[in-house]
């Protein structure tokens, strides 16, 4: 019998991907459950359009207040959510990949809280120095940069790059929380909201942004796919098949900073997304390797999920996006973590 995950692949000009049926099928599941997801934002709710007349308000028609509610509020949020979940999902798989250890997401080797001290630092204590997206990346660059030094052997020490990054987070939510103190009330109280994770008021310019660097990144991203395969091999693996590791970690690196920077800049430093969607895709899969697409599918999925739960939960006014997925992670976390003990004690 062939492994699960003995795959195909998929051949394009300049171009090859991993291909099997199952990882095909887990990725349609999930862009059909993202389909729905973005029916039910649209339609729920007091303003919610109906079903029935959401193909007209879309087509131009409708009155005033569907219009409003369908192009200015709800269907911007609801694309910034694929967008950014996209992103997360595909990020935290090049980091996973990359050091060989399904906690090397970006969120917990301070990428993420990195690009947010950058854009709060271009937006509250150096405002106007440089645009806030290049100041997320630049923030993401830097604490990537601080991890791999402080591991001392870079991404031949995964599990010590973690507690590096988990320090590096720290520091940089220190700095967010410092910055709040300088800044004005209002001020303080959106970027409060932000750092948790929100995706209230978004804008077509958030949607612009968003997609323009999934644009440009992914097809990078994808070109790393087989060398990314052959580096979680080992290196004298990968070099045997001709790839040079040191030059595939530092492109699939540099992306995965600009895939998670743009998240963070749309909807701030969401937590759990970039962890949990790859490894969710790799056990639904059945398959080792990065598995870009399907962790990208996932993390839209979970985003826009979570982005309806925070919204529509009926006990609660609406939570920013970023405590709903805080909560999820932590739970996916405990599951795994018992399911580990039960593991060690059979």
């Amino acid at each position: 019998m062939s492994a699960p995950d003995a795959g195909r692949w998929l051949t394009l000009p300049g171009l090859a991907l991993p291909w099997n049926r199952r990882a095909t099928g887990v990725a349609v599941l999930a862009l059909l459950g993202v389909g729905v997801a973005t029916l039910l934002a649209l339609t729920l709710g007091e303003l919610g359009v109906a079903l029935r007349a959401l193909p007209a308000v879309l087509a131009g028609e409708g009155s005033r207040i569907e219009q409003w509610t369908v192009f200015d509020n709800r269907l911007p949020r609801a694309l910034v959510a694929i967008g950014a979940g996209a992103a997360l999902g595909m990020s935290g798989a090049i980091f996973q990949s990359v050091t060989r250890n399904p906690l090397g997401s970006p969120d917990i080797i301070g990428l993420n809280a990195g690009a947010a001290a950058g854009a709060v630092a271009t937006s509250l204590v150096w405002p106007g120095v440089v645009p806030v997206p290049v100041g997320a990346l630049l923030g993401g660059a830097v604490a990537v940069g601080l991890v791999l030094l402080g591991s001392g052997r870079g991404f031949a020490a995964p599990y010590r790059m973690v507690v590096i990054g988990i320090g590096v987070g720290a520091m940089a939510i220190a700095f967010v929380q410092y910055a709040m103190t300088r800044a004005r009330r209002e001020d303080a109280t959106e970027i409060a909201a932000w750092i948790s994770g929100s995706l209230a008021a978004r804008s077509w310019s958030d949607v612009t942004l968003v997609a323009v660097a999934l644009v440009v990144l992914v097809v990078l991203a994808l070109l790393c796919t087989r060398g990314l395969q052959q580096v979680e091999m080992g290196d004298d693996v990968a070099l045997a098949l001709g790839s040079r590791p040191g030059r595939v970690r530092a492109g699939a690196v540099a992306v995965g900073v600009g895939l998670s920077a743009a998240a963070v800049v749309v909807a701030g430093p969401i937590a759990f997304v970039a962890l949990v969607a790859p490894q969710v895709g790799r056990r639904l899969t059945l398959s080792t390797g990065p598995g870009l697409v399907v962790a990208a599918a996932l993390g839209a999925l979970l985003l826009s999920v979570a982005d309806l739960l925070a919204v529509h939960l009926p006990w609660t006014s609406p939570l920013p996006t970023g405590i709903v997925t805080a909560g999820l992670g932590g739970v996916y976390l405990a599951a795994l973590l018992v399911r580990e003990w039960r593991r060690g004690t059979t």
